[in-house]
């Protein structure tokens, strides 16, 4: 019954297809056209819906990429849950990797996290997902340490992975812009600086 209950209805299944539907067609004019150049009511014309439904999703036509933004973000916090107990970060994502749990980007993904970088608008949404995101990895991060989630330590533990997977995504992006063959692997080795980065502190 608990897992039941944790299913999405239909009609949420429905709303968070067209939100990404929505957002695929943002990045695909965004791309093609550019930020400022591409309207919301050319985006709510190429998904075929009333402007009007757009903005009932989204406030504006920036934001419209959220959910592929968090999407990647929501694949990372998935894979940190079956992290096991007793293993380090490093070693489990290194595991990961050689077991094929890292898909390759999508190439949509890759355009809309560097447009980020020359966006101020799209490094705000950018920015937002991440900031979603840290409630979710000081949950998952007390939960293994036996801690509170708003303690003071764990919510710089979470800050501390959430930039280390922002920055390991924005140098992949950076790295990879002219190999779209780029594979998961790839990924886990930006990731995998990354933390290491991050693991090692302050040498100041």
């Amino acid at each position: 019954m608990a897992g039941a209950a944790a299913r999405p209805s239909l009609a949420q299944r429905r709303r968070a297809a067209l939100r990404l539907e929505i957002a695929g067609e943002a990045v695909r004019l965004f791309t093609s056209q550019g930020v400022t150049a591409t309207t919301g009511e050319e985006i709510a014309r190429a998904v075929g819906i009333s402007s009007r439904t757009l903005w009932r999703h989204f406030p504006t036509k920036e934001s419209c990429v959220l959910p592929l933004l968090s999407a990647g973000l929501d694949l990372a916090v998935d894979q940190l849950a079956s992290w096991p107990p007793g293993m380090t970060l490093l070693d489990f994502v290194t595991r990961s990797s050689r077991s094929g749990a890292l898909p390759p980007a999508a190439p949509a993904v890759l355009d809309l996290i560097r447009m980020t970088s020359t966006d101020p608008a799209l490094r705000a949404v950018w920015l937002q997902a991440h900031d979603d995101a840290l409630p979710v990895l000081a949950e998952l991060l007390a939960r293994r340490s036996g801690g509170g989630a708003d303690a003071l330590g764990t919510k710089v533990h979470a800050a501390t992975l959430n930039g280390a997977l922002r920055a390991a995504a924005e140098e992949f992006a950076q790295r990879y812009a002219d190999d779209p063959e780029a594979s998961g692997e790839e990924i886990t080795a930006c990731v995998l600086a990354a933390l290491r980065a991050a693991s090692e502190g302050l040498p100041y």
